[in-house]
């Protein structure tokens, strides 16, 4: 009796634990482009970092595969990781190729694409967005609400909408605009868990050294 009640209680245990779902590579409903203000990101933990050595303005975070709620990573891949050279050939773009691995390992597993394909979608929609000049010519530090870097962006891309374009902060610094794209690379609305603009009316925008 008591093998039984031991074998019993296995068995109970196994289904009561919840499943864990494993997300799939291919199988998303849309992409968010992120770019990142570098000069933001030197100052707040770039010290040292080799993506920090050459001045850089609006330069590639990533190319995030997203789910109309939440978003997958570190996907299941039957594709071969990229090579040093695909990664070094996105520096120009991303401003080191250890950030370009790391884009490929958390988000370019789940793309469904190789990793050549990938990199290549990722560049497409990077040139495809219009930067703001005007933002790059900045000469000193300035604060400013986040709706003038939001503003700036819809003005240079008039296919972008205010919904389809988020401005994210972070310690007080104007950190990222993140563009949604149609899986055609086409501007469409953003999820509700991305489109959190930032609210900061006196957020620190800093000038490319």
């Amino acid at each position: 009796m008591g093998r039984f009640i031991a074998a019993a209680l296995v068995l109970l245990t196994s289904f009561a634990r919840p499943a864990v779902a494993e997300d799939v590579a291919g199988e998303f409903d849309y992409w968010v482009l992120a770019l990142s203000w570098q000069p933001s990101w030197c100052a707040r933990e770039g010290e040292g970092s080799d993506q920090c050595e050459r001045p850089a303005g609006w330069t590639l975070h990533g190319l995030w595969p997203q789910y109309d709620r939440g978003w997958p990573s570190n996907c299941r891949t039957p594709h071969m990781a990229p090579t040093r050279s695909m990664t070094a050939d996105m520096t120009d773009i991303m401003g080191s190729s250890g950030l370009a691995w790391h884009q490929w390992r958390k988000h370019g597993t789940c793309s469904g694409l190789t990793a050549g394909d990938y990199f290549a979608l990722s560049r497409i929609a990077y040139e495809q967005v219009e930067r703001p000049a005007l933002l790059r010519q900045l000469k000193t530090a300035v604060t400013l609400p986040a709706s003038v870097i939001e503003g700036a962006f819809l003005e240079e891309n008039p296919t972008l909408s205010a919904d389809g374009l988020t401005i994210t902060c972070k310690s007080g610094r104007i950190a990222e605009a993140r563009i949604c794209l149609s899986r055609k690379m086409e501007p469409i609305q953003c999820g509700p868990d991305v489109r959190r603009d930032c609210d900061l009316t006196d957020a620190l925008f800093e000038p490319i050294q």
